[in-house]
């Protein structure tokens, strides 16, 4: 595993600094760059998905590289939260007649639940300058454009409680929580911006997320049953990101030895 990371790396570095003689300008050649996001979005639930949480937001970050033939490769981490919480009725069984749940003083706990979660992703895309077999350009320069990305990652999300209450303290809440996770894929749409002057770059588009997903605690406190169902999680949202490209830089040129 070790090999193939080092070898791995080892091919990224040999790509990105390919020799070349003459010098290049970003605003008229399409250049190699690493590149670092730092990204916003807010996402809408579809699926299994729409029946546990409402709409939540993600921040995140990735790291990735643009090729001279505008191929770009990202890995990408959110964190994904959220207040909507819809399967509420999970915590019936600990609730008074009056809809209390009651601490070992014998007064109202206060009790939240809020979503949690995580994806990571690994996509492959092509940034679109101009429109193909044409002369109409779509950007300034030839290293922004539309982009077209998908790839396979991971997704995970839970019930976050917290509560004062016995019940509901420690490992006991993982019985109440709802831990899903599974393989899923990513797509996302949008457009890429990097400025002739390196002063602003950024990305806007929209993404969609689709995960076979299952419960991992395996067993419900609230139903008292195994829960090994497999679910179709679908989040769709709206994407912003800046993005710092690690150009090797002169005025307004860029070398690469």
């Amino acid at each position: 595993m070790k090999k193939i990371v080092a070898n791995t790396i080892i091919l990224i570095s040999f790509l990105v600094a390919s020799p070349v003689i003459a010098q290049v300008s970003i605003k008229d050649s399409a250049v190699a760059t690493f590149m670092v996001r730092v990204s916003y979005s807010y996402n809408w639930p579809g699926g299994d998905l729409v029946n546990r949480f409402g709409n939540n937001s993600t921040v995140g970050g990735s790291f990735g590289i643009k090729l001279k033939s505008n191929l770009q490769i990202n890995l990408l981490y959110n964190y994904i939260f959220g207040r909507s919480v819809k399967e509420y009725e999970i915590l019936d069984g600990l609730r008074t007649e009056d809809g209390f749940i009651i601490t070992e003083a014998g007064t109202p706990s206060e009790t939240d639940m809020f979503e949690r979660g995580y994806s990571l992703f690994l996509t492959a895309g092509v940034v679109v300058p101009k429109i193909p077999l044409t002369k109409i350009k779509l950007s300034l320069n030839p290293n922004s454009g539309f982009v077209f990305s998908i790839g396979p990652g991971f997704l995970q999300h839970r019930i976050r409680i917290e509560s004062d209450a016995a019940p509901l303290r420690g490992a006991y809440k993982k019985g109440y929580d709802r831990l899903s996770n599974g393989i899923a894929i990513m797509e996302s749409f949008g457009y890429l911006f990097l400025s002739n002057k390196r002063l602003i770059n950024f990305y806007i588009g929209m993404t969609s997320v689709q995960a076979w997903t299952k419960n991992r605690r395996g067993f419900n406190f609230d139903t008292g049953k195994e829960d090994n169902e497999m679910r179709l999680d679908i989040m769709t949202g709206f994407k912003a990101a800046w993005i710092l490209p690690l150009y090797k830089k002169v005025p307004d040129a860029y070398y690469f030895y």
